[in-house]
């Protein structure tokens, strides 16, 4: 055999075996959720399995975190393929709101889809006394992880009803589940947090104790001045003892992506999703109040344009 058909020979297998190896590499989906006990987690849970048993060559994960804020940041450095956050958190994100935990603006995030929305909810231990915002002056408050989604609402909603954390007597910063732990132990008198309806950790505190749930009224809600903020209800027995439903403030949560992740997995992600969302109502009964209809629209990012081509494909656009 002449040096050149063997050189030939040789370079048809190096380009065979790059190609293989091409074709054989995983797709790594990493979802960042937040605090197991919330309601990121759950659900992806169960997008990971849609996406592990629908995308060939994938390899999923999910990621417990510090929720919003935590996962755009991640995001941005190309630690994730998708993750939860709450709008106002992701408008913050693209301006670069360094308050709200943004030091410069996160110019690589893509949204999929706006979702369910989160509703606040105050929960006290009813012998605390506390039936309305100005009850909170002097208690003992746990408002979510620092910077967190849950406490830059947290913020807001105090701001609009002419209070801050100095009136407080004394304000935690902790999420779901330490929070709950801490109100039935009598160390903490309520907890402010942001989430699905029917979630875990107030469940599970509303079956153990007496509670009470503290009403945002609208007018609180207009005074807080940023369109994602909406006027809401928890509806009557959501849990346990709540026998009248509470005027409270709902913000939708997106499901975000970035520029890094290619058309074709996130066109894939966002088709899977609206193809099972039957099947994603059994990981969370939040999952319930997702829906096609409006999922692209008002979106303070731009859509990932593999997102955007299952919209255009399904008319939603």
């Amino acid at each position: 055999m002449t040096l050149t058909k063997r050189l030939s020979l040789f370079a048809a297998a190096v380009a065979f075996t790059a190609s293989t190896a091409a074709v054989a590499a995983p797709t790594f989906i990493n979802i960042l959720t937040g605090g197991t006990s919330g309601v990121y987690y759950p659900i992806g849970v169960g997008l990971s399995q849609l996406y592990g048993n629908g995308i060939e060559g994938s390899k999923t994960s999910v990621q417990a975190t510090k929720a919003s804020v935590e996962n755009l940041n991640l995001l941005q450095a190309g630690r994730g393929e998708l993750a939860f956050a709450l709008g106002d958190s992701v408008a913050d994100a693209w301006n670069g709101v360094e308050d709200a935990g943004f030091k410069a603006p996160l110019k690589k995030l893509r949204a999929i889809a706006g979702t369910y929305p989160n509703y606040i909810q105050i929960v006290a231990n009813a012998d605390a006394g506390i039936h309305t915002l100005a009850d909170l002056k002097g208690k003992r408050i746990s408002v979510g992880a620092p910077k967190s989604g849950t406490e830059l609402n947290a913020r807001a909603i105090f701001a609009a009803a002419g209070l801050s954390y100095e009136d407080m007597g004394e304000v935690q910063f902790l999420p779901y589940a330490e929070s709950v732990e801490l109100i039935k132990n009598r160390q903490l008198d309520a907890t402010l947090q942001s989430s699905g309806l029917g979630m875990a950790a107030i469940r599970d505190l509303a079956s153990t104790m007496k509670v009470s749930f503290v009403a945002i009224p609208a007018e609180v809600v207009g005074k807080i001045g940023n369109a994602a903020y909406q006027p809401a209800t928890i509806p009557a027995k959501t849990y346990d003892g709540q026998d009248a439903e509470v005027p409270t403030v709902a913000i939708t949560n997106i499901l975000v992506s970035h520029e890094g992740v290619s058309d074709e997995v996130a066109y894939q992600m966002t088709k899977l999703m609206f193809g099972n969302l039957d099947k994603l109502a059994t990981a969370h009964s939040a999952a319930k109040d997702i829906a096609l209809e409006g999922a692209a629209k008002g979106l303070p990012i731009p859509l990932h344009p593999g997102a955007e081509r299952f919209y255009k494909e399904a008319g939603a656009l």
